[in-house]
C-alpha cells in the first residue's frame, strides 16, 4: 500500500497535551474543572457525573464465552442470566467507585451473586442437557489492577484468569492486548509523564496511554492474500447512510434478547429501523431500512463520544452517564459496508438472520483472544492499531475497521457463545476444515473528531473505554434476491452496489 503523508500541524501536539493534562491528578485540575469531567458540566448542573475506580478494575470469568454447548431450548433464559451477570459486574463497580465499600466486602459480595446466577443458568441447562461441570467456579472474581501505561499488572484472589491468544487475523496481537510491532506501542509526546490510569473525563478512562500520535506509528498492514485461480475478488456494497441519532439504543438483541441495557453501552444502528433488545426475525423482516437497495441487515456497533465534559441525552441513563459512558456522541462522517470475496474459493450465500460479532467488548479483561479493533486515521490506512486510539493530523479523520469473519459452518445462523458458528479465514485465505466461505461483510466508519479533544468508545464501565474493546455486529436481513446479486458479483469479479 502506498504510503501518504501528511502535514504534522497542530493538531496533534496540541491533543497530546490536553489529554497529558486530563491524567495528570493535580496539574490538570484546571483543564478537568472547566470541562466537568467528574462533578458536572460548566453550569455544574450534576448531569455529567461519573464512577471513578482510579487504578483498579474488576475482572471475571466471562462465563457466555466459556459455554459452547447450551441446548436451544434453554439458551433464552441463559442469555436472560448472562445479561444478569454483566449488570452485577457494572454495579460491583459503581459500588467500588464510589469508595463506600473495601473491595474485600465488593469481591465477596459480587461471588455470591454471581454464585446464584450462574445456579440459574446451570439449572436451565440441566432441563434440557448437561451443565458443564466447572460452572459453579466461575463465581469467582478478582480485583484487576490497572499499570501505568493502562494495561494489566496485577490481580488479587485467587479467581480464574481467562488467557489470551494470539488473534486469528494477521497474528498482530499477543496476550493481554499487546503488540507484536513496536510501532504501535510508542506514546504520544509526554506520554511517560502519567501517574496512573487517572485520565479521561469519566474517571474510568481513557488514560493519555491510550493515545498514540499516528504519525509515530510505523506502517503495520500486512498485504491480503492474491486471489487464486477459482478465487472469488468482487465486491458488493450497501449504501445504509450513518445512522439516525433516534434509533440509539443500549440494547444487544444478539447477546442479551430481550434485556434493556443488556450492552452498558450505546450503539449506533443503520440498516434496519427496528433493532432493540426485543426485535426477533419477523420484526427485521417487517421493519424499513436506510439502505438503498432495499437490504434490511442490521448493523451496530458502540458509539464514540468526544470527551469534551458536555451532557448528552443520556447523561442520567443506564448505558450513558450512569455507567461511565459521557461525552457528546460523534455521529459518523462516513461508514462503508463492504462485502467482499475469498482469495481462494468462490462465496456461497448467507443464510438469512445469520449473527456475527466481531471483535470483543470485554478485551480488557479477557485478553486479545477475539479482540479484532482496528483504528487508524485517513491517509494512514497502511498503520492499524488495536489497543491504542490514534490522533490525527489536522485534515484527516479518525477510522474504525472491522474485518468480519467470513468462514461458516454451513449449518448455524447461531452458537451459544456467538462465535463457534464462524471462524477467520486461514493464513493463506482458505476456510478451516468444516467451513465455507461466505461474502466477508468490512465496516469502515470515520469521525471527525472536533480539535484538541480526547474521544473514546462507548463500552461496559469495568473496561475503562480501552481501545481494544471495540467490535461490530450484524445480523443478516438481505432479501434473497438481493444476497444472490451479492454472490454472484463477487463470484464474477464485478464491483456492485
Amino acid at each position: 500500500m502506498r504510503q501518504q503523508t501528511h502535514k504534522r500541524g497542530r493538531f496533534s501536539n496540541k491533543t497530546v497535551a490536553i489529554v497529558a493534562a486530563l491524567a495528570l491528578g493535580g496539574g490538570g485540575a484546571a483543564i478537568i474543572a472547566a470541562n466537568a469531567s467528574a462533578s458536572g458540566d460548566n453550569n455544574d448542573s450534576g448531569q455529567n457525573r461519573t464512577v471513578s475506580a482510579g487504578s483498579w478494575t474488576i475482572r471475571c470469568p466471562d462465563v457466555g464465552q466459556q459455554l459452547s454447548s447450551v441446548p436451544r431450548q434453554a439458551r433464552p433464559e441463559v442469555d436472560k442470566n448472562l445479561a444478569e451477570l454483566d449488570s452485577q459486574v457494572a454495579k460491583a463497580y459503581q459500588q467500588m467507585s464510589d469508595g463506600g465499600a473495601s473491595k474485600d466486602s465488593v469481591l465477596s459480595s459480587l461471588e455470591k451473586q454471581r454464585g446464584e446466577t450462574l445456579g440459574d443458568i446451570g439449572n436451565a441447562i440441566d432441563e434440557q442437557g448437561q451443565a458443564p461441570d466447572d460452572l459453579n467456579s466461575m463465581s469467582n472474581c478478582q480485583m484487576q489492577q490497572v499499570s501505568n501505561d493502562g494495561g494489566q499488572v496485577d490481580q488479587q484472589d485467587d479467581g480464574q484468569q481467562q488467557d489470551g491468544a494470539q488473534q486469528q487475523d494477521d497474528g498482530q496481537q499477543q496476550d493481554d492486548g499487546q503488540q507484536q510491532d513496536g510501532g504501535q506501542q510508542q506514546g504520544g509526546e509526554g506520554a511517560n509523564e502519567v501517574p496512573g490510569n487517572a485520565g479521561g473525563q469519566a474517571g474510568n478512562g481513557p488514560s493519555q496511554d491510550d493515545f498514540v500520535d499516528i504519525n509515530q506509528v510505523q506502517p503495520n498492514v500486512q498485504n491480503p492474500p492474491q486471489a487464486q485461480q477459482g478465487g472469488s475478488n468482487g465486491t458488493f456494497t450497501s449504501e445504509c447512510g450513518v445512522g439516525d441519532p433516534e434509533l440509539r439504543n443500549s440494547d444487544n438483541v444478539i447477546v442479551a434478547p430481550g434485556v434493556g441495557n443488556g450492552a452498558h453501552h450505546m450503539h449506533d444502528y443503520v440498516g434496519n429501523d427496528s433493532n432493540d433488545a426485543f426485535a426477533n426475525n419477523q420484526t427485521f423482516e417487517q421493519a424499513g431500512t436506510s439502505c438503498n437497495n432495499g437490504d434490511k441487515s442490521t448493523y451496530y456497533w458502540p458509539v464514540v463520544r468526544a470527551q469534551d465534559g458536555k451532557d448528552e441525552a443520556d447523561a442520567n441513563d443506564l448505558g450513558g452517564g450512569q455507567e461511565g459512558n459521557v461525552g457528546t456522541i460523534l455521529t459518523p462522517k462516513s461508514s462503508t459496508i463492504e462485502f467482499q470475496g475469498n482469495p481462494q474459493s468462490k462465496v456461497v450465500a448467507m443464510p438469512k438472520f445469520l449473527r456475527i460479532i466481531t471483535g470483543d467488548a470485554k478485551a480488557f479483561t479477557n485478553g486479545d483472544k477475539n479482540a479484532n479493533a482496528s483504528w487508524s486515521c485517513t491517509g494512514f490506512e497502511d498503520r492499524q492499531l488495536t489497543d491504542k486510539y490514534p490522533l490525527c493530523p489536522e485534515g484527516s479523520s479518525v477510522t474504525r475497521t472491522f474485518d468480519f469473519q467470513s468462514c461458516w459452518d454451513g449449518q448455524n445462523i447461531d452458537s451459544a457463545n456467538h462465535r463457534d458458528h464462524m471462524a477467520f479465514p486461514n493464513q493463506d485465505g482458505a476456510c478451516p476444515n468444516g467451513f465455507q466461505a461466505i461474502p466477508k461483510l468490512v465496516n469502515t466508519i470515520t469521525y471527525d473528531v472536533p480539535p484538541n479533544t480526547p474521544f473514546a468508545v462507548d463500552g461496559f464501565p469495568e473496561q475503562l473505554h480501552k481501545p481494544i474493546t471495540d467490535h461490530d455486529d450484524f445480523i443478516n436481513v438481505m432479501p434473497d434476491d438481493l444476497m444472490n446479486q451479492a454472490v454472484d458479483c463477487i463470484n464474477s469479479g464485478q464491483k456492485c452496489n
